[in-house]
């Protein structure tokens, strides 16, 4: 399924039914008098986040959403149907904007969330709403409230605890399918990855969490290069992010103040939470380059780096224990600090 995270919708409430004008008018009954009912009120409309929707992809081709109108009142008192609500179902996580992309309606970041986007309008009164002690015979009905419209714009934001960041061919797929199930594309080129991906890391029973790729970041990422920094935003509710830099490099201090300036750059927060920085395909590495790399990206980052190689699984499981144990508010073990302490100098 094609991954879509920004669409325009345009819905519609029902409007409301018109009231009834109508007179009792029986044999032998003397004063009949006015009977028409009211009309129903117009379907409402709602959004509503639900499971197994991970993509926006559905409204590129169906963009309107139109509620039922109400029924029109009857004679004998009777009241029109109320119109058929209409709910959209939208994933989890998904922000809906004003027409202007910028006035926030509602953020939806649990199953079962709902927001009202468009109100069905009230039904019209019929003429016996309007009888009175001196007026007898109204000949009064009011029409229906007149639906609702508007247009708005639904953003993805991807629910997920920890997102992968970092230039292109840093290694971010290949770590997310060695640790899940996931089975992103992966190859020699930049920029394999166009979207952002899920995978669910399980390390035992009842503990997991959710781990995003993100698309590479390049320099110029937020004025539009490569594929620009949109896609960042899928990881600003992470409660930390893992960046990778590529250990085969020649130059991973420079490679990690690129990335780091492009997510201030991007701002919102994204500058500011929890970062752990890893030196990726070690494997690749003799111990003195490796020993070395990893010294001028501890010192760039200001804190020790990780050893890492998502192809050869060195230094994930402790990577992912520690990522589990901050899910759970719990501190991250000094398990290898103290074997790189001499290795660098902030």
């Amino acid at each position: 399924m094609k991954f879509l995270d920004r669409a325009k919708i345009y819905v519609e409430s029902g409007a409301g039914g018109a009231g009834c004008l109508s007179f009792r008018r029986e044999k032998f009954v003397e004063f009949g008098g006015p009977n028409g009912g009211d009309g129903g009120r117009g379907g409402h409309v709602f959004a509503e986040a639900v499971e197994n929707l991970n993509t926006l992809i559905d409204f590129r081709y169906q963009q309107h959403y139109t509620a039922k109108n109400g029924r029109p009142g009857e004679g004998s008192n009777r009241t029109g149907a109320d119109g058929e609500d209409l709910v959209v179902r939208v994933p989890v996580g998904t922000e809906i904007y004003e027409e202007d992309e910028a006035t926030l309606v509602a953020d939806l970041k649990k199953v079962g969330e709902r927001v009202l986007l468009a109100k069905g309008g009230n039904g019209g009164f019929g003429n016996a709403h309007f009888k009175t002690s001196t007026n007898r015979a109204p000949t009064r009905a009011n029409p229906g409230q007149a639906s609702e419209r508007r247009t708005l714009w639904l953003r993805l934001k991807l629910i997920a605890d920890f997102g992968l960041v970092g230039l292109p061919n840093a290694g971010k797929s290949t770590l997310l399918a060695a640790v899940t199930a996931a089975r992103p594309k992966i190859a020699d080129y930049p920029f394999t990855t166009l979207h952002p991906g899920l995978g669910v890391v399980r390390l035992s029973e009842g503990e997991s969490f959710v781990l995003a790729d993100i698309p590479g970041l390049i320099e110029g990422a937020h004025e539009g290069a490569g594929v620009g920094d949109r896609f960042l935003g899928h990881v600003e509710r992470c409660a930390a992010i893992v960046h990778l830099v590529d250990g085969t490099s020649e130059n991973v201090a420079a490679d990690y103040r690129t990335v780091r300036g492009e997510l201030a750059a991007y701002g919102r927060g994204l500058e500011g939470k929890l970062e752990i920085v890893c030196l990726n395909k070690v494997d690749a590495l003799d111990a003195a380059t490796r020993k070395k790399r990893l010294a001028a990206l501890s010192r760039a980052a200001g804190r020790p780096a990780r050893a890492i190689s998502g192809v050869a699984g060195e230094g994930l499981p402790a990577l992912m224990r520690d990522l589990m144990n901050l899910k759970l508010g719990r501190a991250a073990p000094e398990d290898d600090r103290a074997e790189r302490a001499g290795e660098w100098t902030p």
